[in-house]
């Protein structure tokens, strides 16, 4: 009797232990187009926000009329590690190798693009064809210089094609050695996709996250557009958080960004940095 009330403290222990673990393990990175209202302004003092904020790392480019080295140096006087940096679907097309050496200035380790041209609202097997050929390319360009290439999905993507979606023949078609994938949360969602299910079945496909959550009660569509005020603190919207974490932690997503796109940036992200820390 004493062998089994010991046996059932221990493992009550355990999970009481487990269960006080925080959920949200990755590191506290940010996506600098949350503050393109102040970034172009003043570069050091949002550089100084985003510290005080506690974030460690970013996805971002140089101001524009800044370079990659100075840019740089200001985030390594912060300690803010410049993880990934964008760039337009034309710019990487044309010349990859521009963009390859503007990433490795910065310290990023990735590359993402996150849009492919298309006439608005009407994204085509002909659009995602051609992605699909410019993307290994340019994927090809990135892997040689180290990098990793990474297309982050924008909702158009889920136009119904064969058995699935117009994305899962981007992913299917891509090379895996090449060519990797951010997932933003608010968009997939809006789409019509579920983050979920997709982490699932791309596993190691998926290397980068924005979080984004979508306000209850927007139904989405194919567009890749919505209103800014349907772009909620985290936790507040349609977004399963705590499942998503876990899967995306087990298929190998590596870094996530927190990307809030409403007009209210400077009051929702120390609300869903707050939201993150919370999360067990």
């Amino acid at each position: 009797m004493k062998k089994l009330i010991f046996t059932f403290l221990v493992l009550f222990v355990l999970q009481a232990s487990q269960a006080q673990k925080p959920l949200y393990t990755f590191p506290l990175g940010v996506q600098t187009y949350t503050f393109r209202n102040h970034l172009p302004k003043d570069v050091a003092g949002t550089l100084d926000k985003i510290k005080e904020m506690g974030f460690t790392e970013i996805e971002s480019g140089p101001p524009q009329g800044m370079s990659a080295e100075t840019y740089k140096r200001m985030c390594d006087e912060r300690g803010i590690k410049i993880t990934s940096t964008g760039a337009g679907y034309e710019q990487l097309v044309n010349n990859p190798q521009e963009i390859a050496d503007r990433a490795k200035i910065l310290g990023a380790s990735y590359v993402m693009c996150a849009w492919i041209p298309h006439k608005s609202g009407n994204f085509t097997f002909e659009n995602a064809k051609k992605a699909v050929e410019d993307f290994n390319k340019i994927g090809k360009v990135m892997k040689e210089n180290g990098l990793t290439f990474c297309y982050h999905d924008h909702g158009y993507e889920f136009q119904p094609y064969g058995k699935g979606t117009l994305l899962d023949y981007i992913i299917q078609n891509t090379n895996p050695d090449y060519v990797s994938f951010e997932m933003d949360v608010l968009w997939t969602l809006h789409g019509g996709g579920d983050p979920v299910k997709l982490l699932k079945k791309y596993k190691d496909r998926w290397k980068l996250m924005h979080l984004k959550d979508l306000k209850i009660g927007v139904q989405g569509d194919l567009t890749g557009h919505t209103p800014a005020e349907n772009d909620v603190v985290l936790g507040t919207g349609q977004a399963d958080f705590p499942k998503i974490f876990k899967i995306a932690k087990k298929v190998g997503v590596q870094h996530c960004f927190i990307e809030d796109e409403s007009n209210q940036e400077m009051v929702n992200v120390p609300k869903s940095v707050a939201y993150l820390k919370s999360l067990k």
